[in-house]
């Protein structure tokens, strides 16, 4: 019998255990649809820090042992437990640089930088302590990087780790973490001229430096990032690597974003019964204290409160509309100075506008179900999650055509084939014509309900994204 690819699958974060953005969806979601789509012939285990918020939810996690990170001013213990989610072995890997730090991103760009690397050594060291050489080890930005970097100066000739290949996946690239404590965990600074100067310390260029293969979370943003508009610096390092990057869309989970099984909404329906869909978008407004006008279009938000999501843009759209005939609701938290134009907008339009600043999960799925439209008008998108959700629940995204939004909503001029709607540039003015332009198709009721159909009928689930990780292993390894 084949020997299973053994893949260490290192994240910051990863639900149900602990989330707070689109990361910890794709570490909950990735290695469970990886392990089903290659069955026997691969053994994928996961791996995150120990954070003081993690909830088992039930579960029991066993203590399977403890590993020394060695630092040149002594050894720092990591206590490992483990438990089973979803047919994955998953490692929560503690010890004092985890603990001590009770936010999963602390915010001070050193403490963050000690944690994860302290969290990605122990990692590689859990495999040496378990008699387990992984063929691969996958990590996902910067907070993982740390381990490929080890593999490429710590442990470069270490026979534990001599067949082991490295995939980094870049979710978000300004995001490039702090690696001032790289020396003292006998990790090596780049040299040479391959990276620029300001970035030969930093985990993430690091990363993508020694890794063999990178990621980019869709087709398009994996060649935005070798522009001078979105590589943030790096581009003419990441236009040098082409050929080993590639694009791969992330997925949606389709047992947690499931109309016709969502507990937290009122009314489940799919797309063949679509008029039932009416309830939710009354309970909403009622929820929200908004007149309930059945055919008068409401447009949502779900998203972080942060220029990169383009928030202020919608804001600007809205109040340049040319007809007074709209709803709209906004949850999410971020960005103060956001939120307190969000309130603004609200205070202004008291009969048609409803903000949640707050996280809300419930009240995210109902905006989902119940919204006619959703609102994205990022400034860059390396995947986005909310589009996909939003098709699956029948709410049609209004995006700009950038990033994973450009790979996943079609907006073309036949129609035929439409989910969605796309603005051609990243400004306020674009958007509001977008806008105005999915307000009027949303008036022929026929052919929006066609749409919405259509939308829902996309197929964006991980067992997609699976495969073709699986490919890129399989080649990685057997090439």
């Amino acid at each position: 019998m084949q020997t299973p690819l053994r893949v260490l699958f290192l994240v910051a974060e990863a639900a149900p255990f602990l989330k707070v953005g689109g990361l910890g969806d794709v570490g909950g979601s990735l290695p469970p649809a990886l392990k089903k789509a290659g069955s026997d012939a691969i053994d994928i285990r996961l791996a995150i820090p120990h954070h003081p918020g993690i909830a088992l939810r039930g579960k029991k996690a066993k203590k399977v042992g403890q590993v020394v990170v060695t630092t040149r001013q002594g050894n720092i213990p990591a206590p490992i437990h483990s438990l089973e989610q979803d047919g994955v072995i998953v490692y929560l890997i503690g010890g004092e640089p985890v603990r001590s730090s009770p936010a999963v991103y602390h915010g001070d760009a050193r403490l963050d930088g000690l944690k994860y690397t302290f969290f990605s050594l122990a990692a590689l060291e859990l495999t040496r302590q378990l008699g387990w050489p992984p063929h691969l080890l996958h990590v996902n930005d910067w907070h993982a990087s740390p381990a490929i970097i080890a593999l490429a100066s710590k442990y470069k000739n270490d026979a534990h780790f001599a067949s082991t290949r490295s995939i980094l996946t870049l979710h978000n690239l300004p995001y490039m973490g702090d690696g001032e404590c790289f020396p003292d965990f006998g990790l090596e600074y780049a040299s040479g001229d391959r990276l620029p100067e300001w970035a030969r310390g930093l985990p993430l260029p690091l990363g993508l430096l020694h890794a063999d293969r990178i990621v980019a979370v869709s087709p398009t943003y994996a060649c935005e990032i070798m522009t001078d508009n979105s590589g943030c610096g790096l581009q003419d390092f990441l236009g040098s690597r082409k050929r080993d990057i590639q694009g791969i869309l992330n997925g949606l989970d389709y047992q947690i974003w499931n109309p016709e099984t969502d507990a937290l909404i009122p009314q489940t329906f799919s797309s063949k019964s679509l008029t039932l869909r009416q309830k939710d978008k009354t309970t909403l407004l009622d929820m929200l204290g908004l007149p309930d006008k059945p055919h008068m279009p409401l447009l949502g938000m779900v998203s972080r409160l942060d220029p990169q999501k383009g928030v202020d843009l919608a804001f600007e759209a809205l109040r340049g509309l040319n007809s007074p005939d709209w709803q709209f609701i906004l949850v999410g938290t971020g960005n103060p100075e956001l939120e307190e134009a969000a309130r603004k907008l609200q205070a202004d339009f008291p009969d048609q506008v409803r903000v949640a600043v707050r996280y809300d999960n419930a009240l995210a799925h109902r905006v989902y179900a119940g919204a006619d439209l959703l609102l994205m008008p990022s400034r860059y998108e390396p995947c986005g999650l909310s589009q996909l959700i939003a098709m699956r629940y029948g709410c049609i995204p209004v995006a700009t055509r950038i990033g994973g939004l450009q790979d996943t909503i079609v907006d073309r001029p036949d129609g035929r084939s439409q989910t969605g709607f796309l603005a051609e540039s990243i400004t306020a003015d674009a958007f509001t014509a977008t806008l105005q332009r999915a307000l009027q198709q949303y008036n022929d009721v026929a052919a929006w309900h066609v749409l919405q159909k259509r939308a829902m009928r996309q197929d964006y689930s991980w067992s997609k994204s699976a495969q073709k990780y699986l490919k890129l292993y399989q080649s990685l390894v057997t090439g």
